[in-house]
């Protein structure tokens, strides 16, 4: 069954490695037409192959309509989307993508700070290309763990917001440390904070902003994967879709979308992970138990939604809006 979102043929123009272990692709429309329009942010869904859909950061500047660039890090541990796109995409190929979304624009504010993470680095490079063209007070303050893995610092330092972007290496003690606590220890009600990279940074980033006071609404994220839950305590329950009456049990090794599917009921998913939101579906009745990264607090709190794709249930039923 194709995924609705994916619209647009496009042809990988070129393929450069870009850093150890993530490479780039330069994507184009076949015949040279303009391609939609993007805000620094965005993402694409991409068809790795058949099954597979990734999510993708786009990393050139959102003026451009000519091309999308977006960065792939290699991930051995991932479910296979990222090591298909290093080892079986290449130049003159043909992929299946969406047009840009974004569920992480910038905010109007008097100064900004973008903290990125490994290959986090990614929509926050679009976003500094955009606030170094409007003239906005920035900081990009960029972390890796070695210069070999650092992708785009060539970029960055023949930019014009070269004078604005911090570089931190883990394994260079001459390298200085990302200071969170100073960075973030005064809360500035005229500025927006972004982060992206592994959760492990971007908890870092966030718990320190709120321990030093910063509103929600200011602190800004990007996830790549989904949150780990522990799902040794995971028991069954029951959906019913309310359209039909009819009733599904939900082992504690299934997920909704998994048991919907067996029985002839498509809900699109695309990452998996309840990262993208695709999969969202309306909740008539009962207690999700959410365990995605895309809903905010108060999404989860109404309880009418849920991403079938990963998160369960509190209550003993769940009655879907399908």
């Amino acid at each position: 069954m194709s995924h609705p979102s994916l619209s647009l043929i496009v042809e990988v123009k070129a393929r450069h490695e870009e850093a150890l272990g993530i490479a780039t692709f330069e994507l184009a429309d076949p015949h040279g037409r303009p391609l939609p329009p993007f805000s620094a942010g965005a993402h694409i869904d991409v068809q790795v192959k058949e099954g597979v859909i990734r999510q993708y950061s786009l990393c050139n500047h959102s003026e451009e309509r000519d091309r999308y660039l977006i960065g792939v890090l290699r991930d051995e541990a991932s479910r296979g989307g990222s090591v298909a796109m290093h080892d079986e995409i290449k130049e003159g190929d043909f992929l299946l993508i969406s047009a840009p979304k974004n569920h992480f624009p910038l905010k109007p504010a008097k100064r900004t700070y973008l903290l990125a993470g490994g290959i986090g680095i990614t929509p926050l490079l679009c976003m500094a290309e955009r606030l170094a063209r409007t003239e906005t007070d920035f900081a990009l303050h960029y972390c890796a763990r070695s210069a070999e893995r650092m992708a785009f610092r060539e970029r960055i330092e023949a930019s014009s917001f070269a004078d604005k972007a911090h570089f931190y290496l883990d394994d260079d003690t001459a390298s200085p440390a990302l200071d969170l606590e100073k960075l973030l220890g005064e809360p500035d009600a005229d500025a927006q904070v972004y982060v992206c990279g592994p959760g492990g940074f971007i908890d870092a980033v966030i718990s320190t902003g709120k321990r030093c006071g910063w509103p929600d609404e200011q602190l800004h994220t990007e996830y790549f994967a989904g949150a780990e839950t522990a799902s040794e305590d995971d028991g069954s329950f029951e959906v019913r879709i309310a359209s039909s009456g009819a009733a599904f049990t939900i082992p504690a090794d299934k997920t909704v979308h998994q048991v919907l599917a067996e029985n002839g009921i498509e809900i699109m998913v695309s990452c998996e992970q309840g990262v993208c939101g695709t999969c969202l579906t309306g909740v008539l009745e009962g207690e999700p138990d959410h365990r995605d990264l895309y809903l905010e607090d108060d999404e989860h709190a109404a309880n009418d939604q849920f991403t079938p794709c990963c998160s369960r249930a509190k209550s003993k039923t769940l009655v879907l809006d399908l």
